[in-house]
């Protein structure tokens, strides 16, 4: 927790912002100056900020050295069956989260066998395959993102489920279901794009790549843009970006769904970022912790 810290020498009074983790006993402070400044919950932010990407940078690139090196010695074929399995999982898992009923058994015979599962909604079968071939085609395109390529994205994932909204971006209001968060009036949404995508641009080479894949997700899942498929979208960008600046990707769990969700809304209703960093960091660091040995 940042405190404001109130010290006085002579007759003078001075402010410091000052953050303690029992954890480790780390601590750090800067000074203010005479007076509190206004912006005092700006800087509290990025103050907290700054602490915490001292601790998780190094982690981050020691995590990316060894993914390169341990990538640099797979065989090909390897890194084949590796990605595979792995676009099984993110499949899924982020279609579970959505609500799809397929287990994780039926979404492997679906995909790798081609084995269409019994009693369970097409819709699920359909965005399961087209989420799957989504996702290689990412891969092997280097683009950058922009709105073209995420409208692009949504229409190929709900061509055949939903053709009523596929590539367009919402002129309705909607709700998130179990959820207080509100997302933008429609009228919004075309602006908070913009700024979006500007803010992106500006970022995406002075973040950490594991930084700024986790805001890509938390800033484009709050804009909510689309009338369905945000969260799958807002991952597939996510791992879009850890995959195009050398990182290895994350799935992020349907078991862990609770406090995935718990972590975004905290963060869309505090308007700060740093509480689903701090989340997302921790199940990062914990699913490539082999990497740190």
């Amino acid at each position: 927790m940042v405190i404001i810290v109130k010290r006085r020498k002579g007759k003078e009074t001075y402010y410091y912002l000052r953050h303690n983790v029992r954890k480790n006993n780390r601590s750090k402070e800067i000074y203010l100056g005479k007076k509190i400044p206004e912006n005092i919950d700006e800087m509290k932010q990025n103050f907290l900020l700054e602490f915490y990407r001292e601790e998780w940078l190094p982690i981050l690139e020691k995590i990316q050295q060894g993914y390169a090196k341990e990538m640099k010695r797979m065989p090909k074929y390897a890194v084949e069956r590796n990605m595979e399995a792995f676009s099984i999982s993110f499949t899924y898992n982020t279609q579970r989260i959505e609500g799809s009923t397929l287990t994780l058994k039926e979404t492997a015979d679906l995909l790798a066998e081609g084995r269409t599962p019994s009693n369970k909604p097409i819709i699920d079968v359909k965005e399961a395959e087209t989420h799957q071939k989504l996702f290689f085609e990412i891969l092997e395109n280097d683009a950058d993102l922009s709105l073209e390529t995420v409208l692009r994205w949504h229409r190929k994932i709900f061509k055949e489920t939903k053709p009523n909204l596929v590539g367009k971006i919402r002129d309705y209001q909607v709700a998130i279901r179990g959820s207080s968060i509100i997302p933008p009036r429609p009228e919004a949404l075309l602006l908070l794009l913009k700024d979006f995508f500007v803010w992106y641009n500006k970022n995406k080479r002075k973040l950490n790549p594991v930084e700024l894949s986790a805001l890509v997700h938390l800033k484009f899942v709050t804009i909510h843009p689309f009338g369905d498929g945000n969260g799958r979208i807002s991952r597939l960008m996510m791992n879009h970006v850890l995959n195009k600046l050398g990182y290895p990707m994350l799935d992020i769990d349907y078991q862990d769904r609770r406090s995935y969700y718990n972590a975004l809304e905290r963060s869309q209703r505090q308007q700060s970022d740093i509480t689903f960093l701090q989340w997302f960091m921790k199940r990062y660091i914990k699913t490539y912790k082999r990497f740190l040995k």
